[in-house]
C-alpha cells in the first residue's frame, strides 16, 4: 500500500496595479501631512522651547529668526508675540510639582520675579481666553502688586475670596498662567534660572 500523498494546490498571486500603489502612497502621505500639520497648529511650537521650572517660553517667537512652524502657529491664532527687544512671555500649565493647573484648587504663586521694567501676571481659561469672573479682573501688573517689607509678593489663585493679591479662577476646568516680562535683560532667554521665577504651589483642592 502506498501512502496517499497530499495534493498541493496551485499558488496564485495577485498583482496589484502600480497605479493603485501610487494612489495609496499619495493618500497616505497626504493624510500624515495634514494630520501632523493640524497637531502642530493646535499645539505649541515644536522647536526653540525654553523651560524653567513650570514656566515655558519661546524666545525666538517674536524675532525675524522664527521658524516656519512658529510663524504658521502665530498666523493661525492671530497672536502678536513680544519682539526680542520688547520682552519675553512665559506660560505655565502645571504647578511647580508638575501637576496640571486645576480651577478646583487653590494656589499660591510667588515670591519673586525676574528683573524687568514691568511685568504682568495673567490667567487664561482652558480655551485660552481671559476668564469672566465675579472679581472682574484676570491679571496684575508689577506696579500694582502688594508686597511685603522684603519686596516679595504672593498671588492667590482660587475660586473663593482670598486675602491680598487674589485672582479668581474660572468656574471649572484647567487654566494657564502667563507671565510677561517687558524690557528685561533676559529677553533672549539668557541668564534666567528657576531661582528668579515665582513658584506655583498648590494649597488645596475642593470639589
Amino acid at each position: 500500500m502506498h501512502a496517499l500523498m497530499p495534493v498541493s494546490k496551485p499558488v496564485t498571486t495577485r498583482i496589484v496595479p502600480t497605479a493603485v500603489l501610487i494612489v495609496y502612497a499619495l493618500l497616505l502621505a497626504l493624510g500624515l501631512g495634514l494630520g501632523s500639520t493640524y497637531l502642530i497648529l493646535n499645539g505649541d511650537p515644536p522647536f526653540g522651547r525654553l523651560r524653567i521650572g513650570p514656566w515655558t517660553a519661546w524666545p525666538a517667537l517674536g524675532s525675524a529668526d522664527a521658524d516656519p512652524y512658529m510663524r504658521a502657529i502665530l498666523a493661525q491664532r492671530g497672536a502678536v508675540p513680544l519682539a526680542i527687544g520688547e520682552g519675553l512671555g512665559f506660560t505655565a500649565v502645571t504647578d511647580s510639582e508638575g501637576r496640571p493647573l486645576d480651577s478646583a484648587c487653590t494656589y499660591r504663586v510667588g515670591s519673586v520675579a525676574p528683573t524687568a521694567r514691568l511685568w504682568t501676571f495673567s490667567i487664561y481659561d482652558q480655551n485660552g481666553q481671559l476668564p469672566k469672573t465675579e472679581l472682574g479682573r484676570s491679571s496684575f501688573t508689577s506696579a500694582e502688586i502688594l508686597r511685603d517689607q522684603q519686596d516679595q509678593f504672593t498671588i492667590a489663585l482660587s475660586r473663593s475670596l482670598q486675602d491680598g493679591n487674589w485672582l479668581q479662577l474660572p468656574g471649572s476646568g484647567n487654566f494657564s498662567i502667563v507671565l510677561r516680562l517687558y524690557d528685561t535683560p533676559g529677553a533672549a532667554g539668557t541668564g534666567l534660572n528657576e531661582s528668579v521665577f515665582p513658584a506655583i504651589r498648590r494649597v488645596e483642592c475642593g470639589a
